[in-house]
């Protein structure tokens, strides 16, 4: 398959290395991931961003952050750990994978629970490799959903199709080859043809600095489009279908993703076009009850008017409102894919089954 070949996240011989997004396109960074308060940064300034990559940033930082961890006993083990885990777990509060992940990790703390009583010095060195494995695991099970989740969208759509997409759910959003546009990857490969619009996704410009320059370089036609013109290229015919990713799904089918996503999806229907949801079962969150109840991140006012100009483009002292994400609801998604499947509306029930049957 053609596709981009950077990982947003590494491990290599010791070290965790996070591509640093905020420099794309214009430069390819790493930085080395040394304490909580890197990975934290990381994360919140999105340096690392995209729920999968979120979750596997958390398991290799987690990681990371307590290995020179020497503690007195099990308990004092787990009171270190459990320290690290909450401030990761506050960096960033939509994407559900960030917890998801970091539960994974205490689970796989608690264990070990039941051998306290063995010698500490190997039983905490145990504990710090299997630490290692469960976020190297972590990044090997999203890498085969991505790959999963384009194979079953690619039946979803047809050859020479004009596809809109939003904000950047590719392969350095994940461990590898993306959610939604994993199936553009694999159509490109068989001779899709694929004609691609991006929307910018303001104010922080994904679709722009980083959708636009991922499917570039692995050669699918693109085209750049403002977000405000996502409705004149629908009523021009151009578009066949949009694909987007999510941060967080809530058990009725309602989906968070980046701010503007709620938009689209709304134009689609207007137009009879399909809109597919690309998400990761990890990504579902059947604690949540519907999107009413998912928490919407805010961020600072500054990145609308001033992060990627010269000058401030807007009067000192306005008033911003920058919500990170908005919730589509589960009446304007046509599918939401999976690595488990396609899933079609009640999403009550859809998703309900998907879980059973795992």
């Amino acid at each position: 398959m053609e596709v981009l070949n950077i990982a947003p996240v590494r491990f290599e011989e010791g070290k965790m290395l996070v591509l640093d997004q905020t420099q794309l396109p214009g430069n390819t960074v790493y930085l080395e991931m040394q304490t909580k308060e890197d990975v934290w940064d990381a994360i919140y300034k999105l340096k690392v961003r995209g729920a999968p990559a979120i979750g596997v940033a958390a398991g290799y930082g987690l990681y990371v952050s307590v290995r020179e961890v020497d503690a007195a006993d099990y308990q004092d083990f787990y009171r270190q750990f459990m320290e690290v885990k909450n401030y990761l777990a506050s960096s960033r509060p939509t994407a559900v994978n960030l917890f998801w992940a970091l539960d994974r990790m205490e689970a796989c703390v608690r264990r070990f629970e039941g051998r306290a009583g063995d010698p500490w010095k190997e039983l905490q060195g145990e504990i710090k490799v299997a630490l290692l494995a469960e976020a190297e695991q972590i990044r090997i099970e999203d890498e085969r959903a991505c790959r999963s989740m384009g194979e079953y969208g690619l039946t979803l759509l047809k050859p020479g199709m004009g596809i809109l997409t939003h904000c950047n759910a590719g392969t350095i959003a994940t461990a590898k080859y993306g959610t939604c546009l994993a199936p553009l990857y694999i159509g490109h490969e068989q001779g899709y043809d694929f004609k691609v619009f991006a929307d910018e996704t303001r104010p922080l410009l994904q679709g722009a600095r980083l959708t636009a320059w991922e499917l570039n370089q692995a050669g699918i036609d693109t085209t750049l489009i403002c977000d405000n013109m996502a409705s004149i290229v629908m009523k021009n015919g151009w578009i066949d279908a949009v694909v987007v990713g999510c941060d967080r799904m809530a058990r009725n089918g309602d989906g968070a993703n980046k701010i503007g996503t709620s938009g689209v999806a709304i134009l689609a229907h207007e137009y009879g076009i399909p809109f597919y949801m690309f998400v990761p079962t990890s990504t579902i969150d059947r604690n949540t009850k519907t999107g009413d109840d998912i928490h919407i991140e805010l961020r600072a006012g500054e990145e609308i008017y001033k992060l990627w100009y010269e000058k401030d483009m807007a009067p000192e002292g306005v008033k911003t409102y920058n919500p990170a994400f908005d919730v589509t609801p589960a009446k304007y998604i046509t599918a939401v894919v999976t690595e488990k499947g396609i899933l079609y509306p009640p999403y009550e029930e859809s998703i309900r089954k998907i879980f059973e049957e795992e």
